[in-house]
Formats: C-alpha cells, sequence, structure tokens
C-alpha cells in the first residue's frame, strides 16, 4: 500500500546499516533474573500467562510486577503514565532491580496502545504503543523531565551489531509481548522458545513493489546468510507452503499479490517474521474464521479498522517470534531485516535481535515473544 511504501526522512539522523555478521562472543545471552514480567491483575489471561512463561523460564516470582490496569487495548496517556510506567518505575525502584532488569514483558491483558492527543500527524503523531513507550523507562527515571512524546526517539542500539546490550550503556529496556488470540497460542510460543535450535530455512519474499530501499534490505538480508539456508523469491509470485522455516520476511499483505490470510508455513521451533505492515498488530482479538485480507477500498471486509494482515495469525500458525505495529510507522521505522535476520542467525536473541533492526522507539512497534529465545551460533 502506499502509505506503508512511503519512504519518509526522520528527525534525526539513524546509524548507516553494516554488515552484521557477528565476531567474538559478545552474543552470549542474558538470564531470567534480567527479565521484569509486567502483569494485570484485572486480567486473568494476563496473569495466567506471567505466571506460565515465570514458571517455564525460570524467572524469579519476584520478578512479576503486579498492575491494576484498564484492560482495553487503546488507553489515553494519562492512564498509561498513571496506571502502567508509574507503577512499573516504583516496582523497579523498591526492589533494586533498575540496572538488572534488561528486558520486560508484558502479557496479553496489558493496554496495547497509547491514543493520540493532539491533532499533529505523520512523524509528529503523538500516540505509541504501550511497549515501544516502555522502552524509554530506563531513560526517564535517569532524567529530570521525561522524554518528548511527539513523534520518535533515535534507538540507541539500533545497529550496534558488535556491542553486548547491557546499562548504562544503552539507557533503554528491550520490551517484548507475550499475546495471541488465546491463552493455548501464547502458551505455544513460550513452548517453542524453548526448543529454539539453528536449522532451517530463511524465506525472503520480495513483492516487486516498486519501493527499491524496502527491496534492497530483503536483499541484503538473503546475502548475509548462508545460500544454503535461504529461499530468495524476486517474482511476483507468493510463497506459500514453505517447510522447515526459521525466518521469514516479506510486504505481508502490502504484497498486491497477496490474497491469502495464512501463509500455511511449517515453522520450526524458534521461527521469526517480519513484514513490512503499517497495522499488523492493531488487535489482539481475533477475527471471524471466514475474514480474509482486502483493501482499502472496501472498509466493509475490514477488521479492526484495516484491510491489512494479522501478527497474531503467524503466532497460531507457529511462529515464535514477530513483529508489528498497532498504527501507521512508515516503512523507515519497520524491522530492517537485513539486520534483523542476520543477527538472530548469528545468535543473538530475540529481542536483541528485533532491537537492533528498529529505528526508533516512542513509536508504533511491537514485539512479540520470549525476549530469551535464542536459536543459538550458527552449526560448524
Amino acid at each position: 500500500m502506499a502509505r506503508d511504501n512511503e519512504v519518509v526522512t526522520r528527525r534525526t539522523k539513524a546509524p548507516l546499516l553494516a554488515c552484521l555478521l557477528a565476531t567474538g562472543g559478545f552474543l552470549r545471552a542474558q538470564g531470567p533474573a534480567n527479565v521484569l514480567i509486567v502483569v494485570n491483575d484485572s486480567s486473568p489471561l494476563s496473569r495466567e500467562i506471567g505466571e506460565y512463561y515465570a514458571r517455564r523460564r525460570g524467572i524469579p516470582m519476584s520478578n512479576l510486577c503486579h498492575l491494576r490496569a484498564n484492560t482495553a487495548e487503546t488507553i489515553p496517556r494519562s492512564e498509561f503514565d498513571r496506571d502502567i510506567a508509574a507503577p512499573v518505575a516504583g516496582f523497579l525502584r523498591r526492589r533494586k532491580l533498575t540496572e538488572r532488569i534488561l528486558y520486560i514483558v508484558t502479557t496479553a491483558g496489558v493496554p496495547l496502545r497509547i491514543s493520540r492527543v493532539a491533532s499533529t500527524g505523520g512523524l509528529e503523531v503523538d500516540s505509541a504503543s504501550v511497549d515501544s513507550e516502555l522502552t524509554l523507562l530506563y531513560q526517564d527515571m535517569h532524567t529530570l523531565r521525561p522524554h518528548s512524546i511527539a513523534g520518535s526517539l533515535p534507538n540507541p542500539f539500533y545497529g550496534k551489531r558488535d556491542a553486548k546490550f547491557t546499562h548504562p550503556e544503552f539507557p533503554i529496556y528491550l520490551v517484548t509481548r507475550l499475546a495471541a488470540y488465546d491463552f493455548d497460542d501464547v502458551k505455544g510460543l513460550v513452548d517453542r522458545s524453548l526448543e529454539a535450535a539453528n536449522k532451517g530455512k530463511f524465506v525472503i519474499d520480495l513483492a516487486r513493489a516498486g519501493d527499491a530501499l524496502g527491496d534492497q534490505w530483503l536483499k541484503r538480508a538473503a546475502e548475509q546468510l548462508p545460500k544454503d539456508r535461504v529461499v530468495l523469491d524476486e517474482t511476483s509470485q507468493v510463497l506459500y507452503h514453505q517447510t522447515d522455516v526459521i525466518g521469514y520476511a516479506s510486504w505481508g499483505s502490502n504484497d498486491g499479490h497477496r490474497h491469502e490470510r495464512y501463509l500455511h508455513f511449517q515453522w520450526l521451533p524458534g521461527a521469526i517474521m517480519t513484514e513490512y505492515v503499517s497495522t499488523n498488530a492493531r488487535t489482539f482479538a481475533r477475527p471471524p474464521q471466514d475474514w480474509n485480507l482486502s483493501n482499502w477500498h472496501t472498509p466493509q471486509l475490514w477488521f479492526a479498522g484495516s484491510p491489512q494482515s494479522m501478527t497474531a495469525d503467524y503466532i497460531q500458525e507457529g511462529v515464535t517470534g514477530a513483529s508489528g505495529h498497532t498504527d501507521e510507522p512508515y516503512l523507515i521505522m519497520n524491522p530492517h531485516p537485513d539486520v534483523l535476520l542476520p543477527a538472530y542467525y548469528q545468535g543473538r536473541n530475540l529481542a536483541e535481535s528485533y532491537y537492533l533492526s528498529i529505528p526508533a522507539l516512542s513509536w508504533q512497534n511491537v514485539v512479540v515473544g520470549d525476549p530469551l529465545c535464542s536459536i543459538g551460533r550458527p552449526p560448524k
């Protein structure tokens, strides 16, 4: 779609992308003690997910931060500040976890989106995903004034391929979400994260949509991965029914030739995906079973205000990690697959792989999955 394909100039220059071929031992994953789980006690689903994940991953129960917040997916900024940001900050301070915690995991039932306040749109819009806003909590806790809410802020970890993620070098938290259509889908995602292994194919599907930048990222991703591990399609054909998939990147429903809601892939444990789609994490409510992709000209066919593909569909089908957007991010703010897929292949954990590839924070991005999930270093 034109609104996704539009290339815009950010307020600040992003660092130049570097080849993400990892060297040295900096990729060693952090552990369960570095994870904070945010649970909304107003939601039975949130509590169930938080407790299940903590048990399965071995995260200390003392690292569960319990909130009592609205269960609506969209909340005003005032509720985010009062009911989410302030209680999480207070919990971290009281438990002396501000520095130790590197990853924050939100759970289904914790609000998803902060609504717009001002009328300004485009790159200056003040709406954001709850998760992307929470990434800046560390910075806000160490400064006198909170960050600006208009537009996005540069991600200090973006493209830092040789850096170990730690505090205070990187004054942010990496925030991922455990959410899907229901508890069973989230349970499957968590269970698969513990079985992840570095095998299978990276499927990269260009749409020939005429956008040189997006296609460049997809091609560069393929170039940085072993040829025998890549399925690269540069035709107008949409790839369906692929097997043994460990990574996937495409234009998603913005590929005009894609007409099926599901790809019908056989995903391996640990598989991740990303696609250039503006509203795929607009909701985690389940569409009708017969709902399908459509276009921006037939609003009667939309679900949750959009005709576009759904991040939760990929989780239901079997991925272990996924990205999405609550609202229009613009192409430049999407995860860059030429950073994401090579980082994950080289052994970075899920959270670090995604956030290495996302240029800005306080924006529309959502990362779904267990932050500690890793397929490990490539087999020799």
